[in-house]
């Protein structure tokens, strides 16, 4: 391989790009308005992204309806519906809790994040505010929003995500990636 030139400062990085425009700037917001909420709550998916002292975690986060219910202009809850218990962006929250939320809606090419700290739950009230048929989340996840904006559309546009009509096809199943990852982890801890 040859030599690689790395950037090493934000001089270095911010020479090689425009500046960006001041609607870019200026489009952010500090609490979730009537038609972020809007979209927001037409959301079903989200993908949550945490940093901890291990590094980082970003996981999606789904339900049947809105993935999130908005408590207030500042605050967002989102259930822990039961997964795999590893525990990665709960543990970074408690430790850490700085997140950003994106969320994606079908057929939108639009995506729209909120970043803000995060602080973890088991209130008896909140946890019921997910009940679905007696069944409620073990915590829930209470986002301080610090910011809210749309994301620039052109990565979901190039990927065609919604309007490519690609289906996976031949991909591993998430079974044959647990076993190709057991096999590794028993070879190379040898």
């Amino acid at each position: 391989m040859t030599q690689i030139n790395y950037i090493k400062t934000v001089e270095a990085l911010e020479a090689l790009y425009e500046k960006p425009a001041d609607l870019v700037i200026n489009k952010v917001t500090g609490e979730i308005t009537p038609l972020y909420q809007k979209w927001i709550e037409a959301s079903r998916i989200c993908m949550l992204a945490s940093v901890g002292p291990e590094g980082t975690d970003d996981t999606p986060r789904g339900d049947r309806g809105p993935v999130v219910q908005i408590l207030d202009s500042k605050t967002v809850a989102l259930p822990d519906w039961p997964g795999n218990n590893r525990l990665d962006t709960l543990r970074n929250i408690v430790r850490d809790g700085r997140v950003s939320l994106m969320f994606l809606v079908p057929g939108s090419e639009n995506v729209i994040r909120i970043n803000g700290t995060a602080r973890l739950t088991d209130d008896v009230v909140l946890r019921a505010r997910f009940d679905r048929n007696g069944k409620q989340p073990k915590t829930v996840i209470l986002v301080s929003v610090e910011e809210v904006y749309g994301q620039c559309a052109q990565a979901l546009k190039t990927a065609e995500i919604w309007t490519s009509g690609d289906l996976a096809q031949d991909l591993p199943t998430v079974a044959e990636l647990i076993g190709e990852a057991l096999e590794w982890s028993a070879k190379n801890s040898a």
